[in-house]
């Protein structure tokens, strides 16, 4: 069979189990003592290590395969979590991460995975504890590892008992069928058919009649008798698709003898039980105790609901974006036409139309919204292994992770999220000594919030940690040469702050691997600015600082002002656009050079977009008064001067490809409803 057109199912489901490995690793890590955890963790480990034997990356199932022995004996209670525990196990899966991304690269995802293995395997032996080995105490005890022994008649036993005289072997198994199997009738039968290829079953329970009518629950149990080893057996059942676990305990004669009374002796207390109970039911009431009442049977389980998504391809996302990206270029031409020929029945229809367009404008975008949670999912982990590093105690909150934002948008985020968080807990965070000195609580707290406001998102980096003082980071930027003594003492705190994302600006002691190595923060700016987006500080010496990114919703449609200049027209993105006005020309004041209006109280700079990008055909100076559009970037406002105000509009944003070079303050273009192209201005850069 060509596995080959199942990869790409096999590497995102993989990584789905991963990511829940790594979740549930640090749940557990905080409240050791939860099995229930332990057993979520062991089937994403055996869910991982079938589809890999099935596809053939045997070294990703053989690694695997030894974290499912130790944590099979941590939910069986044979062995306590410890540190060095759950260290060797989170290395565990740093390696599977690797092979994966090997194999999502073409290759055939092998690692020397020795060490590992190595550790795993003397936990699982009890080497590194200098107890009982886990192992011998399991094989010491078989029958209290079976959950409930099958009743055997005295010829099925005289059977087995012969077996092991001649040298056979004698398993018990018991298996259990995944939770979310549609066809358990059919996933037993395939367990029975592989093991009759090599043996024999004596009995089984329920019966084979009632399991091929799915007359169980999700686990049977049976005797066997090969001259197979336990651990082929295992390995055999366990690839079976949707066999969640297989138990196999090899008999010897003293401990089927064991095994046979104990079953006799649980029929004998269920047939006493029932005698009582029909005797209590006709025997005349004595007591007249009021006990509580009995608890309503348990409904029947349903079976399990078809799931209602389905993974798609992110370039058909990608294509249905760019059809629907003509339909809106061409509802807009419509639009145009009713509008010019007049006829009533083709304007009610286009009207019809675009309320359709619309509605299905949403549902597209919609489409391409992912929560942030794909992000900030990786981060938990990330901030432990720094913490741990790092010796110090970090409580990593995470809010709002169920924000949603353009996939293009989360393709982009993950790094500079990744640099504001090593540097929040390596430079923000003071050491244990440190907090305590302060007066602080030892562990800090680092938050990570995402929240929606307008048209855009916000996700914030905040901690309680020492903050940033004005003083020295003056001092580092003056050394640096980023700017003098004279600028540095006119500079109110929020500019000083903005430092920090000054090219090459680093306020590190030293160069290390997390972070401060020489970079600073101007590569997070860059990528953030380069997304639409921007990123502001807000720091309190000795009690925290706050890093807000605010990133645009999509980055495919966009609502904007569209503007006339002579001959030309551009669109700017509304999300920059403060208000729209007309000024008067001896409103225009020349301040040091710069044009200068009032607007709310204070001074902000003018600009003419004529000038800015060389409109031939138009002079705002010969006008007595000029339309301006105040724009925002973060704090600072500007105005831009226009000739004549056009009308808000939904745009296509499209790149300009390789056809023009960059050009600044134009960040696309966009088709209008006339076919005319317009340029879409980028407000950031108007303001430096």
């Amino acid at each position: 069979m060509d596995m080959n057109q199942y990869l790409s199912m096999f590497i995102d489901e993989s990584n789905d189990h991963l990511q829940s490995l790594n979740d549930n690793m640090l749940q557990l890590e905080g409240n050791p003592e939860d099995l229930s955890i332990v057993q979520v963790i062991f089937r994403s480990a055996h869910t991982l290590k079938g589809m890999a034997a099935t596809m053939g990356f045997e070294d990703l199932a053989s690694l695997t395969h030894k974290m499912e022995n130790v944590l099979d004996l941590v939910r069986n209670e044979k062995l306590k979590m410890k540190d060095y525990i759950f260290d060797t196990l989170f290395k565990s899966l740093d390696a599977l991460e690797t092979m994966v991304q090997d194999i999502t690269g073409g290759g055939e995802g092998k690692a020397d995975v020795s060490a590992i293995v190595a550790s795993l395997q003397a936990i699982e032996s009890g080497e590194w504890t200098g107890g009982e080995s886990p192992a011998a105490a399991e094989t010491s005890k078989p029958v209290e590892s079976i959950s409930s022994a099958v009743d055997l008649d005295e010829f099925q036993y005289s059977v087995l008992d012969q077996s092991i005289a001649e040298g056979h072997r004698v398993f018990y198994i018991d298996v259990l069928v995944s939770e979310d199997s549609q066809l358990k009738g059919v996933r037993a039968y395939m367990v029975f058919d592989l093991l009759e290829r090599s043996g024999e079953v004596v009995k089984s329970f329920p019966t084979v009649q009632d399991i091929e009518q799915e007359k169980f629950e999700r686990s049977f149990s049976l005797y066997y008798i090969t001259t197979k080893e336990a651990q082929e057996l295992e390995k055999s059942i366990l690839s079976i698709s949707e066999i969640e676990s297989a138990k196999v305990i090899q008999l010897d004669q003293e401990t089927l003898q064991q095994m046979t009374n104990q079953a006799a002796a649980a029929v004998e207390a269920e047939t006493v039980a029932i005698a009582t109970a029909v005797s209590q039911e006709v025997a005349p009431a004595v007591k007249t105790e009021q006990k509580p009442a009995a608890k309503p049977a348990a409904p029947a389980k349903q079976a399990a609901a078809p799931s209602r998504t389905i993974r798609v391809d992110i370039e058909r996302l990608d294509v249905l974006m760019n059809l629907f990206s003509v339909l809106l270029i061409d509802r807009s031409r419509l639009e145009q036409l009713a509008s010019e020929t007049g006829n009533n029945d083709l304007s009610d229809t286009v009207a019809h139309l675009s309320r359709v367009s619309s509605d299905l404008q949403n549902i597209v975008l919609k489409l391409r919204m992912v929560p942030v949670d794909t992000v900030f999912n990786r981060f938990p982990r990330m901030i432990r292994d720094l913490a741990k590093t790092l010796d110090k105690k970090i409580d990593l909150v995470i809010t709002g992770a169920e924000t949603e934002l353009d996939r293009t948008v989360i393709d982009e985020i993950g790094d500079p999220l990744v640099h504001l968080l090593r540097n929040a807990v390596d430079h923000g965070v003071e050491s244990i000594a440190e907090r305590i000195a302060a007066g602080k609580p030892e562990m800090g707290t680092v938050n990570l919030r995402a929240f929606h406001s307008g048209n855009h998102v916000f996700i914030e980096i905040e901690d309680d940690g020492k903050g940033i003082y004005r003083e020295k980071l003056l001092q580092t930027a003056i050394k640096r040469g980023v700017v003098t003594e004279e600028q540095g003492a006119k500079m109110s705190d929020d500019e000083v702050n903005q430092l920090l994302f000054a090219p090459g600006f680093s306020t590190a002691d030293k160069i290390s691997d997390i972070s401060g190595r020489g970079v600073g923060l101007d590569v997070v700016k860059s990528k953030i600015t380069s997304l639409g987006g921007n990123v502001t500080i807000h720091s309190t010496p000795g009690k925290g600082t706050n890093f807000s990114v605010q990133l645009p919703l999509t980055l495919s449609i966009i609502a904007a002002m569209l503007v006339r200049v002579g001959s030309e027209k551009y669109a700017i993105p509304l999300s920059s656009i403060v208000e729209t006005a007309i000024v008067q020309r001896e409103q225009v004041r020349n301040i040091h050079g710069n044009k200068m209006i009032t607007f709310r109280e204070s001074l902000i700079p003018y600009l003419s977009l004529n000038e800015v990008f060389g409109v031939p055909d138009f002079n705002d100076e010969d006008e007595s008064e000029t339309e301006i559009v105040v724009i925002r970037k973060g704090d600072r406002l500007a105005a831009v001067s226009v000739e004549e105000f056009i009308g808000q509009s939904e745009i296509v944003l499209k790149s300009m490809g390789s056809y023009l070079p960059s050009i600044e303050g134009i960040s696309g273009a966009t088709i209008l409803g006339d076919g005319q192209v317009a340029l879409i201005v980028d407000p950031n850069a108007f303001i430096k």
